[in-house]
């Protein structure tokens, strides 16, 4: 078992379809970057080596917001809209459901705490 760029990804698993599994990357970003560092389609993880696992995640963190920047960067939009108290930051603060969802039988995830 292989991390790539903080993601654990399964050995018997094609290149296209681990890499899917790093926050941040779809199919069609995963399948730029194997075609970039010109990756076999079907290839997978435990056939890479060391060299190409290193390109792969040098390539992800230059061209692409992936993992903890990207959980960063969602935080700070959702401290954004808490701090100039709009709609949404209210529910968020709240933790009421954001965009109209009923809330008087359902949402009972978002409303753990407030449930008697």
């Amino acid at each position: 078992m292989s991390y790539i760029s903080g993601a654990r990804s399964v050995d018997d698993e094609q290149v296209r379809i681990a890499s899917t599994k790093i926050d941040g990357i779809g199919p069609k970003k995963a399948i730029q970057v194997r075609y970039r560092l010109g990756i076999s389609g079907n290839i997978k993880i435990k056939e890479l080596t060391k060299y190409q696992i290193d390109q792969i995640e040098q390539m992800i963190g230059q061209d692409h917001v992936v993992h903890w920047e990207l959980k960063r960067g969602e935080r700070a939009d959702i401290e954004r809209l808490i701090s100039i108290s709009c709609y949404r930051g209210i529910r968020h603060q709240d933790g009421s459901p954001l965009r109209g969802q009923r809330t008087h039988t359902n949402a009972r995830t978002c409303r753990k705490r407030i449930r008697k």
